[in-house]
Formats: C-alpha cells, sequence, structure tokens
C-alpha cells in the first residue's frame, strides 16, 4: 500500500478519478455526503441501472434509468467502467463519459463503489486512486450495521460474511482511511484528493 502525496502545496493535485469503497455499514454513503456539503460542484458519478425509477427518482439526478439493451450496448462499447448484476435482478454500472469528460476538463472525479467494481475500475483505468474506507474496529462495524435496523438478523449474517471478505482486501487499495468521525474522514479524503476545507 502507498500513501504518497505531493509536498509541495502551491501545486494542485492533478485531476484524477478517485474510488471509494469499503464494507457494508461503514459509512461510505455518509461521508460522500459531507464531502458534497463541503464542495457543492465536487463531480460524483451516478450509476446507470436497468431498474425502473422509484417514486421522487430523477433521471440524470438519482441514476440513468436505462433498458436492458442500452445498458448491454454500453457494455459491448467499453462505455462502462464497472458494472455488475445486483440480487440477480437488474444491472448498475458506472458510465464511462461522464467521468472521463470531468477529468478531461481538469476535475477530480469521486465514484462510490462495492469492492468488485473497484476491482474492475482499477483494469481498466489503472491510474484511478483507490481509498478503502475501514471502521476503526470490528466491533465498530458490527455495531453500526445492527444498530441501523434496516435488515433483519439473517441479512445481517450475509452482510458481515460478504463485509469480512472486503476487509480482506485493504491490502488491494491505495489508501486506507479510518471512518472513526465522518469529520476527520472526510477530511482525510479531501486531503487525498487535493480539494483543500
Amino acid at each position: 500500500m502507498t500513501d504518497a502525496v505531493a509536498t509541495d502545496s502551491s501545486a494542485p493535485a492533478p485531476a484524477r478519478l478517485t474510488v471509494l469503497a469499503g464494507p457494508t455499514a461503514v459509512g461510505k454513503g455518509t461521508v460522500v455526503t459531507e464531502l458534497r456539503r463541503r464542495h457543492p460542484d465536487l463531480f460524483v458519478s451516478i450509476s446507470a441501472t436497468t431498474r425502473k425509477p422509484r417514486p421522487g427518482e430523477v433521471d440524470g439526478v438519482h441514476y440513468y434509468f436505462v433498458t436492458i439493451e442500452e445498458f448491454d450496448s454500453l457494455v459491448a462499447t467499453g462505455q462502462m467502467l464497472e458494472w455488475a448484476m445486483v440480487h440477480g435482478a437488474h444491472r448498475y454500472g458506472t458510465p464511462r463519459g461522464p467521468v472521463q469528460d470531468q477529468l478531461d476538463a481538469g476535475r477530480p472525479a469521486l465514484l462510490e463503489i462495492d469492492l468488485a467494481g473497484a476491482r474492475q475500475v482499477r483494469q481498466v483505468m489503472p491510474q484511478a486512486r483507490l481509498v478503502f474506507l475501514a471502521p476503526p474496529s470490528w466491533d465498530e462495524l458490527v455495531r453500526r450495521l445492527t444498530g441501523r435496523g434496516t435488515e433483519d438478523p439473517q441479512e445481517q449474517e450475509r452482510r458481515l460474511a460478504t463485509a469480512r471478505t472486503e476487509m480482506d482486501a485493504a491490502d488491494e487499495f491505495d489508501h486506507v482511511v479510518i471512518n472513526d468521525t465522518v469529520a476527520s474522514a472526510t477530511a482525510e479524503l479531501e486531503r487525498l484528493m487535493g480539494l483543500g476545507s
């Protein structure tokens, strides 16, 4: 694992794709929300999906809603940075175009995805910065997952088994950020991305 950061603070960090991943219940969404609050203009990638919009969801804001045929075409023509079939029902993925447009314009881009997606991005865009968001401890991750009360005990066990595998993959990432508090984790992500606070 490397953790090299430019020491010349007067030179802006080059525009680079940052991929944020980590185990279930670690707080990725919460950290990204806080980062966007601090940096409203930050580009955070929007996923494409083949599922239908839920009430209140807006195409191009929450997701890009596409047909199965459109999604398959994006995959076949190399226009997806990563993608997966979720719960055996719907495809989700990250369109390459909007991300590449940001990078070409010299602006940083952030992608919040799972471990499998991060591995796919590493294959197609090896220059991406991969950041693993980790809990302060395993016990704290269990507490966060069970404390949110959104899954039944069987689903909690399934998610925790997945989380153990995901935690074992931390060494594949360029940086590990400990989410002990949202403020400190967000500040560390800001530093890695060269955003300044």
